[in-house]
């Protein structure tokens, strides 16, 4: 008979502890959701506290915080980004603005002006101008091209050599108009990468685009056995800020904008999509990039 009533006892024993527990329980997962509403509401980097023991509920509160730390994470990511946008339309509109304002000041001087001499060069001055739009908008086509999420990556094995070649090959009149005399080395050796070849093309055209703008007559390229391309050319009206820079997104070189500045955020992009890495150094007043696939 006594072991019937030690059962009850240990029955009523398991029951209250069970029911107390369970009070607990609700009672702090009542505490999560209150801060949680709290700290949602409000512009805080509070994390979640709690007060109980239990390690469920403390394993529940630490998932939540990594949440949070995520949320906050790409929160500030959003903004800086919206901020960043805000200032690089206004940036392109100004980029727009001035060889456009420039075409239509050079348009109305051809109706006014009876001098050939004269028409021959502003019609010079203006093609110069509309090519410089046409810069301007092909960048920003390519931009919101990299910014589409239905834009696929065509892998396939290729040659690296040929693709660099092709490249240098495709500047070589504006190499020879900006007086660059480019020192090349590939290797002998062929390096083959599985890569979309026209997304690694426009990334050296941009590249080198990028080269044309700031080069003092020289440019090297190197391609060694490892498939590693690097492009070195001086470039004094540089600095190491600007260069740790020069692949953000809306990042534009104040001192010497020819650009909207996205060309090689549009190179960094393409590269990532690639699963290679691109990155850029200044050393002894030469601009160093170099790229990895």
């Amino acid at each position: 008979m006594i072991w019937f009533y030690i059962v009850i006892a240990l029955i009523i024993i398991i029951i209250t502890f069970t029911i107390i527990k369970l009070y607990l329980m609700k009672k702090s997962i009542k505490e999560i959701v209150n801060s949680l509403d709290e700290i949602l509401k409000s512009d805080t980097n509070s994390l979640l506290t709690i007060s109980s023991g239990d390690k469920n509920i403390k394993k529940l509160a630490s998932e939540l915080n990594k949440e949070l730390k995520t949320l906050r994470k790409e929160k500030l990511q959003y903004e800086n980004g919206n901020q960043e946008l805000k200032r690089t339309i206004t940036n392109i509109s100004h980029d727009i603005r001035t060889p456009l304002t420039a075409i239509m000041g050079y348009i109305d001087l051809l109706k006014d002006d009876n001098e050939s001499d004269k028409k021959q060069e502003y019609v010079e001055i203006i093609e110069r101008k509309a090519s410089e739009l046409k810069t301007l908008t092909d960048e920003l086509f390519d931009f919101s091209r990299t910014m589409d999420i239905g834009n696929k990556v065509k892998k396939e094995e290729c040659c690296i050599n040929d693709i660099l070649e092709e490249s240098l090959v495709s500047f070589y009149n504006i190499f020879k108009e900006k007086k660059i005399v480019p020192k090349v080395e590939i290797c002998k050796e062929k390096i083959y990468k599985k890569i979309d070849k026209n997304m690694i093309t426009r990334v050296l055209e941009n590249i080198l685009s990028n080269v044309c703008k700031y080069s003092r007559g020289d440019l090297k390229v190197i391609l060694d056995n490892k498939g590693k391309i690097t492009f070195t050319n001086r470039a004094p009206s540089l600095d190491e800020t600007t260069v740790k820079k020069i692949f953000d997104r809306y990042y534009t070189v104040e001192n010497a904008r020819k650009s909207t500045g996205i060309g090689l955020s549009i190179a960094k992009q393409l590269i990532e999509l690639n699963e290679g890495t691109i990155n850029a150094k200044y050393k002894n007043k030469n601009l160093i990039i170099e790229i990895e696939l």
